[in-house]
């Protein structure tokens, strides 16, 4: 599945280097194939469902009454997906049901139709510029998965056929450095780099400057992933953003946040601030596979008010898709009801 479309004429193949990791058995770009890839990487969260919500119906003929309402509650925050959207399905249900004997397949719908709700905008394409190199800028707090994400999105941009330069714009970490210059070796990309502790501004500055000269498709930009004061994140971000301006005035052309799906929603508030002072336009939410909180999309999009256009879902440099909220959700309640009592 093409992330997006270029307009323009058809970019030449590049093929990428010898040691570049092996896409995953199950291809990113079937239908089949996708929602198996999210039912193994929502694996965690699924079996919480499983457990918790058929334990519900063990009770043959269990009334829809406070108990089961507040069972319900419970079992469904433990998937981290909010305290909102939870008490949104258990209204649903009570509405449909009170008083009346449980019925799994109307409490599946209730939970289906509300997430869905709560999901429509997430179905949004990464915006692409109409000439010339597509520039984005990733974001994201320290050990939120930012670099690997990186190195996933062009990975993804690389097997498609487009040419990608990457910025090593996170000069304040070394390890960041070299680990996005390991990537980038494995996977065919380009990439531009420079001494810990230089200006990023000048490292966007000189990575947009090469994509423009090299005729790349894509320049994705690494930026500081320590926590600062608000002020001084603007005060980097936005200097990164005048010079990257200059070069092409209408980049960068997406700035997307990574959040750790592991994280859970205490690190929503922390993120959000972050999201606010880069000027976030979507979000791609790592690490969704080693969750039991897969969940969190949900709260995540209420919260930044962002589509979630990607997600994490495994180690491999083939493990990133795009977010599809009606694949999500059919991986995520795959099953949910299965052996339950009529």
């Amino acid at each position: 599945m093409a992330l997006f479309r270029f307009r323009g004429s058809e970019k030449p193949d590049t093929t990428p280097a010898a040691d570049a990791p092996k896409p995953a058995e199950a291809s990113s770009g079937s239908e089949g194939g996708l929602l198996d890839r999210f039912r193994a990487g929502l694996k965690k969260t699924v079996q919480v469902l499983n457990t918790d919500v058929r334990d519900l119906f063990k009770q043959e003929g269990r009334l829809v009454d406070e108990s089961f309402l507040s069972d319900l509650r419970r079992a469904l925050v433990r998937t981290d997906m909010g305290p909102t959207a939870a008490e949104a399905i258990v209204k649903d249900v009570y509405a449909k049901q009170r008083a009346r004997v449980v019925d799994p397949e109307s409490v599946l719908d209730s939970i289906r139709t509300t997430l869905a709700e709560r999901l429509h905008q997430t179905d949004a394409p990464l915006a692409a510029a109409d000439s010339g190199p597509t520039v984005i800028l990733v974001t994201g707090v320290n050990g939120s998965g930012k670099t690997t994400s990186i190195a996933k999105l062009a990975n993804r941009f690389v097997k498609e056929g487009r040419r990608v330069v990457l910025g090593a714009g996170d000069t304040f970490r070394a390890a960041a450095v070299e680990q996005l210059s390991m990537w980038a070796s494995r996977i065919g990309a380009e990439i531009v780099r420079s001494d810990q502790g230089a200006d990023p501004a000048s490292v966007a500055h000189r990575a947009v400057a090469r994509a423009i000269e090299g005729s790349f498709d894509i320049c994705i930009i690494d930026t500081a992933g320590r926590l600062q004061t608000q002020s001084n994140l603007m005060q980097e971000l936005g200097k990164i953003r005048r010079v990257i301006a200059k070069l092409i005035p209408e980049a960068p052309h997406e700035v997307l946040l990574v959040i750790d799906a592991t994280a859970g929603q205490n690190a929503l508030s922390q993120a959000k601030g972050f999201s606010e002072a880069a000027g976030c336009t979507g979000i791609v939410l790592a690490k969704l596979d080693g969750s039991a909180r897969g969940g969190v999309v949900v709260p995540v999009t209420e919260t930044f008010k962002l589509p979630v256009k990607f997600v994490g879902l495994g180690e491999k440099a083939d493990d990133l898709a795009v977010f599809e909220p009606q694949r999500y959700l059919d991986a995520l309640l795959a099953g949910s009801f299965a052996d339950s009592p009529a």
